[in-house]
């Protein structure tokens, strides 16, 4: 079969779109299904055929009908099968090295999933431009699905581009991948491709391009193909070797392997029940036929074209065709086969499969708790959980079940638990840990889970029970640890420090780390709580400078001690620390890590109030504006503190897409709390106004969060000339200051000290009054390293100055303030200098003219001039408000200001001064 693309040019089109874009910087994913035989393959290798030529590295592995018995699986396929740059470039990472032949697995130290993904994505980010294509994933294990979620979520500007294929007539109504695939094709990242029967035309065209055929025999398969082109080819080659045309496609194939000789049939049984792929060595073993039969036997099957030549093996041609003869198979023959292959094979997971398939239950057994094991190493918690749930159901069928396995039912039992929590279901594990006796350790692990799960009190008595029945000292000190933990937050919260105390004596004496460090961390949350950020600097630099050997903890007090640094207002210790951070996270593959993730986008902020703005938008370039969930939605938003702050054209795309995570009160805080004050750099304050009691309406009141929106909120009330609303917004602000919403006295680090006096000194501009010392204090209150509202309170203080006749003071603050905005590239926050210094005369006429605003203009601003002359047009408030994309009661506001500025009073005077000031022009 020559296998010609006929009739997909419109999705090849597409999919070379997606190809496009990723080798242009901007990463996609494609999901193509289909029925089974109806070219899915035979697209993605055109599609592959032009990534090659167009210079992309190309990996490609295949998902197998082994259930969930083998994690990673497509991947573990592609880089065996990669080119061999590829290859070494993954040999440097551990975690995916140990995916290679040969290559042992990496030690654990915590996070191993998330380590794998990591390093996958640097892997694709070393070797891009990179095409990388996963085959039939109504097969993917749980782990693989997971991984292309992950991929899916994360490659935004890489040129990366992954594509998997799918059967669509697979996918009954509780298939795992269905839910998989509706949460991927709402990313703004994937596109999703669905490939329909060939129409009769292109079917005709395909199948003429098989070989010669009579007009008649080319209408019969046609009509018999019903737009199926690998059926449309079994009937090519039945018609072309003259056979009758049996109804269905498997006794077609059936008829094809029926012509075989009885050597060839029976090698090509072996291979059906091997699965897709199988080793030639292996398969001659498995067939018993001596070596000159067997190698006559595969000649004859592969000259028909029922298996492949692949590497040192075979593959079937399709895998329908490996289906249909397997299931031909007599039951006795298919157990025989099984077994047969169980007694060659070594790995575990394919032990358990040919063991269970040749009802051999201890061997079943045993290979499935090892399989479990191996999986649990390489990362793949839910795999783990599924052989250990299939050792387990077998446990009571099988004489010596402990012996086999090597440890009690209690142990694999509690190793199941542990990872179904690892996998993400909470719900499943703290079910598997309440059927099992109430050991510290079961009753520790359940306590966590409880806790995750937000029923603190079952937390705290299962914890109690840990600490009850602790049989020795580690299992004192972890159960001790955790029992902290889940008192946080809880009405309990005085028990913390006696019950970390007696914890880290506890831990210290035993040598157990991991649980030191974690009533560290919980103690330093709760000191902090309640105002002594010195003890809780001391607590985590502790965490965090010994270390626990649990990469999850260790990051976490790396992170925890940067950020008590950045609230104190020490920015270079906090860079120091969050940069050792970050290159743990890089090293171990834990860049899209919770605790790496933080980090960075920690690490951005550090640079966004030290000024480095060049380097923070670098950072801000990986938070990815095509977000598609709530947490990609939280760290993209970080990213408009620059974007704003420069005007950057990315703003309103960014904040589109973000709009629809604003039921988040979090998500709201960051993005909204910045379109305000994008709306009030481009003189829209009331719809500004408007994102602040959005923001504000959730809060609890004490939260510190409220400072930065209350004086956002203040600046745009001022802008409007209206009171209304200033009061409640400052008492909000003060709540803050003297009381927080938990563990009692609020504590407000430099940062949240300043926001609070900026406050303060809003209020008092909404009402008319601009406080010379107050804006003074506020610049001082700043000045503890936060350079951009350093300037922007020299603005503010500079107008003050100016106000009470400081005009030499008034100068110098603007100049300062000045030079730091143009540093920055801080744009709007240049135009209001520039602005400022035009109407105090700061700036000589020269310079005033190339500035903006030209001689003889009123004082009016740029949006002033602008709303001048629609009003000149003789528009309506509402109809300029449609225009330019602003409130009606924005733009009342500005003609308000216009006919005060040109001191006329009607919106015709206004018009005719003007015309006469030139300003229509």
């Amino acid at each position: 079969m020559n296998g010609l693309l006929v009739g997909r040019s419109a999705e090849l089109a597409g999919l070379v779109r997606v190809l496009q874009s990723a080798a242009e910087g901007m990463a996609g994913v494609a999901l193509v299904g289909g029925d089974a035989g109806i070219g899915k393959t035979r697209l993605t290798a055109e599609l592959v055929s032009e990534a090659r030529e167009r210079g992309f590295h190309v990996l490609v592995g295949q998902c197998a009908e082994l259930g969930d018995s083998l994690p990673y699986l497509p991947l573990a396929d592609a880089l065996r099968g990669a080119e061999p740059a590829v290859r070494e470039a993954a040999a440097a990472h551990p975690m995916l090295g140990q995916l290679l032949p040969g290559m042992e697995s990496a030690p654990s130290t915590g996070l191993t999933q998330q380590r794998l993904f990591g390093s996958l994505l640097g892997l694709l980010a070393d070797v891009q431009p990179v095409l990388f294509v996963i085959e039939d994933l109504h097969w993917a294990d749980r782990s693989t699905r997971d991984l292309l979620v992950f991929l899916s979520r994360m490659v935004q500007s890489e040129q990366v581009c992954v594509v998997g294929t799918y059967r669509t007539d697979d996918l009954h109504r509780r298939h795992p991948l269905r839910s998989v695939l509706a949460e991927l094709k709402r990313l703004p990242t994937v596109m999703g491709v669905e490939l329909g029967p060939l129409a009769s035309g292109d079917m005709s065209d395909y199948v003429a391009t098989l070989g010669e055929m009579g007009a008649q025999e080319l209408d019969l398969i046609v009509s018999r193909a019903d737009g199926n082109p690998f059926y449309a080819e079994e009937l090519f080659a039945a018609v072309a070797e003259g056979d009758s045309l049996p109804d269905g496609l498997a006794s077609l194939l059936m008829t094809r392997v029926e012509v075989l000789s009885e050597s060839g049939q029976r090698v090509l049984r072996a291979a059906a029940v091997a699965g897709r792929q199988v080793e030639d060595e292996l398969l001659r073993e498995v067939s018993g036929l001596p070596l000159a039969e067997f190698e006559e036997a595969v000649r004859e099957i592969v000259s028909r074209g029922l298996l492949r030549v692949d590497g040192y093996g075979y593959t079937f041609r399709h895998a329908l065709l490996q289906e249909v003869v397997y299931t031909d198979l007599l039951p006795g023959e298919r157990t025989r086969l099984h077994a047969a292959f169980a007694r060659l094979l070594t790995s575990p997971a394919e032990l358990a499969y040919h063991h269970l398939a040749s009802h051999d239950l201890a061997g079943a057994l045993s290979a499935s708790a090892e399989a479990g094991r191996l999986a649990e190493r390489l990362g793949a918690p839910a795999e783990a959980h599924s052989h250990y749930d299939h050792a387990l159901g077998l446990w009571e069928r099988v004489e010596g079940a402990a012996a086999l396995v090597g440890e009690s039912r209690e142990r694999l039992a509690f190793r199941s638990a542990v990872m179904a929590a690892d996998s993400g279901d909470n719900h499943r594990a703290i079910v598997q840990l309440k059927a099992l006796p109430p050991t510290s350790e079961v009753s520790e692990r359940l306590a966590y889970y409880l806790y995750e799960a937000e029923d603190q009190p079952a937390a705290i008595a299962a914890a109690e029970r840990a600490v009850e029945s602790a049989e020795d000292q580690a299992a004192l000190a972890r159960a001790l640890a955790t029992h902290a933990r889940t008192l946080l937050w809880s009405d309990r919260h005085r028990d913390i420090e006696a019950v970390t105390a007696r914890a880290l004596e506890t831990a210290r004496a035993a040598g157990v780390r991991d649980a030191e460090a974690g009533a560290l961390l919980t103690l330093a949350t709760y000191v902090e709580l309640r105002g002594d950020l010195d003890k809780a600097h001391e607590l985590i630099e502790t965490a965090s400078t010994e270390g626990s050997g649990d990469l999850a903890m260790d990051l976490r007090a790396r992170f925890h001690h940067a950020r008590i640094h950045y609230e104190q207002g020490l920015l270079a210790e906090a860079a120091e620390v969050a940069d050792a951070g970050i290159r743990v996270a890089f090293e171990n593959g834990l860049k899209w890590s919770t605790y790496g993730t933080d980090l960075r986008f920690l690490r951005f902020l550090i640079h966004y109030v030290a000024g480095e703005w060049d380097q923070a938008e670098a950072v801000a370039a990986g938070f990815g504006a095509r977000v598609g969930t709530l947490p990609e939605a939280i760290l993209s938003s970080f990213a408009l503190f620059i974007e704003v702050a420069r005007d950057l054209p990315a703003v309103e795309e960014r904040l589109s897409r973000l709009r629809p995570f604003w039921y988040s009160e979090l998500a709201a805080y960051m993005s909204r709390g910045l379109a305000a004050e994008h709306a009030l750099w481009h003189g829209d304050p009331a719809t500004a106004l408007d994102h602040v009691r959005a923001v504000m309406a959730p809060m609890v009141n004490g939260e510190a969060s409220a400072l930065r929106m209350a004086a956002i909120g203040l600046w745009a009330l001022a802008e409007l000339g209206t009171t209304e609303g200033a009061d409640e917004l400052r008492t909000r602000a003060r709540l803050a200051v003297d009381s927080g919403p938990i563990v009692g006295p609020g504590h407000l680090g430099p940062e949240g000290r300043a926001w609070a006096l900026r406050v303060e000194a809003e209020w008092h501009r909404v009402h008319g009054r601009l406080d010379v010392e107050l804006w003074r204090q506020v610049v001082e209150a700043f000045d503890f390293g936060f350079v951009y509202e350093v300037a922007r309170a020299r603005w503010r203080l500079a107008e003050a100055l100016l106000a009470a006749g400081d005009r030499e003071g008034a100068q110098a603050e603007w100049e300062l303030a000045r030079e730091t905005a143009g540093k920055l590239r801080a744009v709007p926050l240049e135009n209001a200098l520039t602005e400022l210094g035009r109407r105090a005369r700061f700036l000589d006429r020269g310079q005033s003219g190339k500035q903006g605003g030209g001689q003889g203009d009123g004082g009016l601003t740029a949006r002033e001039i602008e709303v001048l002359r629609l009003v000149a047009e003789g528009l309506t408030n509402r109809e300029i408000a449609e225009l330019l994309f602003i409130a009606q009661k924005t733009v009342s506001v500005h003609v308000s200001n216009i006919l005060g500025k040109l001191e006329v009073s009607t919106r015709t005077q206004a018009a005719a001064a003007g015309r006469q000031r030139g300003l229509l022009a």
